[in-house]
């Protein structure tokens, strides 16, 4: 296992997060749908609070509920700030917005939503780690 690969070290788990957040600013391209965009900016929340989840030795489920891992977040004592508890609402890109039986198309508007959640928990994770680290 290489260093990238330990889950047991949260900048690993800020780094995919990272990732994820930079495959979601892509943007609109050919052949590129904004729901995939979107899975990647959840992904990118959903990793930044397992980064939190780590770093303070919190058990979390397998889980992609944003919602979930908030929780177990404030019950340990974390103050999430509104705009980083209001990335719960990107849940519902983790699996439905994946396949095509999904009820509409993910506007523009949207996606930058999306996007812009996904941004400020990623940055909020990482001053976080970086203080207290």
């Amino acid at each position: 296992m290489n260093a990238e690969n330990k889950p047991d070290d949260p900048k690993n788990w800020l780094a995919r997060a990272r990732s994820n957040l930079l495959l979601a600013e892509t943007g609109s391209q050919d052949g590129v749908f904004l729901e995939d965009l979107c899975f990647e900016a959840q992904q990118a929340a959903e990793k930044a609070f397992k980064a939190i989840c780590v770093f303070r030795n919190i058990d979390f489920p397998k889980t992609h509920s944003l919602t979930t891992l908030a929780a177990l977040l404030e019950q340990a004592d974390i103050d999430l700030p509104p705009d980083v508890s209001d990335a719960s609402i990107l849940t519902s890109y983790a699996v439905q917005a994946r396949y095509p039986d999904w009820d509409e198309a993910v506007t523009e508007q949207e996606y930058e939503r999306a996007l812009a959640l996904a941004n400020q928990v990623v940055t909020w994770a990482e001053k976080i780690i970086k203080a207290q680290g």
